[in-house]
């Protein structure tokens, strides 16, 4: 009778697991029966409807920001990573270089975070062609945004050299290490969560393409630090202010927090094996997917809706697709219940972008509709699911 009783609540336990990770029934078009083929082609029209944009001297697209230009050539290398094709090959590493040529360490106006968006892409550049250059490129921006990093040592002091204030070395007393300043202006303080899991998450990739330790402890320190100051919820909040602890308030957020730090976790998950990390990710991402902070109850992401003019919300929810993609790819035999839930939340996004929010191949910006003709923005944001939906739908 024990043994009975036993494997009841092992079951229980089970199926508690399961819903917790389960899709809800009320999300629309959650599966998928285009061949690969298809897939890539769709991708690929996508990618080749905002070509004509470029700017080939300076490597940006008209119509879009510095960091949101970096983006559309992360997707371009993902694609081809993900499709085993090259078609994207000569422009994509061209332009990377290019533009590390024209902005010393990637960054063009002394914010942290462009730098590092740019300088992942090199990395996804790397991981797709080969190109040793793009993984040094990468390489030297990492050593540029480290200065900016908040060390064990710089928490013990509350000072760093790349600033010209004295700062909190914890809050709510737990340790500022590992938080990255999001400006390179001598006197800013904002410490934000994009800029930390951006750097967490460069620094877990180079660690897995080097071996170097010093990269996988850094990755972790920032990953601790997110987890440790800035979360709700298993979501991931926005700013912490170094000079007195203050925060942006907890409504502040973003799907691409929580996405940069999910894709971070994942590669730290294989780096280290960690429990806590993997744990840790699967609820983020369970929370990200679920969350009515940017989902609509049929499982339709709403944020950054803006068909009349571009802003950075435009581009954040790419980077959570991006994100999952990653994690379904990772999973793959550890945790089938999440990749089953990412196929779906995947599917619902691509369908909608298909079925709501396309006119040919453009796409707006809202996911939900109403379709409307091109623009640089709507474009850009929705390259990350169609290259999602090659591996996970």
């Amino acid at each position: 009778m024990l043994g009975l009783a036993s494997l009841s609540l092992l079951s229980l336990c089970g199926l508690t697991v399961a819903q917790d990770l389960g899709v809800p029934l009320n999300w629309r078009k959650f599966s998928n029966d285009r061949p690969d083929s298809e897939l890539i082609s769709i991708s690929e029209a996508a990618i080749d409807a905002i070509l004509p944009k470029l700017k080939a001297d300076i490597g940006e697209f008209d119509g879009i920001g510095y960091w949101q230009s970096g983006n559309v050539w992360a997707s371009m290398a993902n694609e081809d990573y993900r499709a085993g094709t090259s078609k994207y090959r000569d422009q994509v590493v061209s332009q990377l270089k290019n533009v590390f040529n024209l902005r010393a360490n990637y960054d063009q106006w002394g914010f942290n975070d462009d730098a590092t968006w740019w300088a992942t892409a090199a990395y996804y550049a790397y991981r797709a062609y080969g190109d040793q250059d793009l993984l040094n490129n990468a390489i030297t921006t990492w050593n540029h945004l480290s200065t900016f990093v908040v060390t064990n040592d710089a928490a013990n002091s509350g000072s760093l050299p790349t600033k010209n204030f004295g700062f909190q070395g914890s809050c709510d007393g737990k340790t500022m290490a590992g938080g990255v300043f999001w400006k390179t202006d001598p006197a800013d303080n904002a410490i934000n969560s994009i800029t930390t899991t951006l750097y967490m998450t460069l620094s877990a990739y180079l660690g897995e393409a080097t071996g170097d330790s010093k990269y996988i402890s850094a990755a972790m320190l920032s990953a601790n630090w997110v987890r440790d100051l800035n979360m709700k919820d298993n979501l991931v909040l926005d700013t912490i202010h170094a000079n007195d602890c203050s925060r942006s308030p907890d409504n502040w957020l973003f799907t691409y927090n929580s996405g940069k730090f999910l894709e971070g976790l994942e590669i730290l998950v294989d780096l280290t094996d960690d429990e806590g990390y993997r744990s840790l990710a699967a609820n983020v991402a369970n929370s990200a997917m679920k969350t009515g902070a940017w989902n609509r109850d049929d499982g339709v992401i709403t944020e950054g809706a803006s068909p009349n003019e571009n802003n950075d919300n435009v581009g954040f929810k790419s980077i959570l697709i991006r994100a999952l993609d990653e994690t379904y790819n990772r999973r793959k035999g550890d945790n089938e219940a999440l990749r089953i839930l990412i196929h779906s939340y995947v599917c619902v996004q691509m369908n909608a972008l298909l079925d709501l929010a396309a006119d040919g191949n453009n796409y707006s910006s809202a996911w939900a509709g109403p379709a409307q003709g091109f623009t640089t923005w709507g474009q850009m944001a929705a390259l990350d699911v169609f290259v999602a939906a090659i591996n996970a739908a």
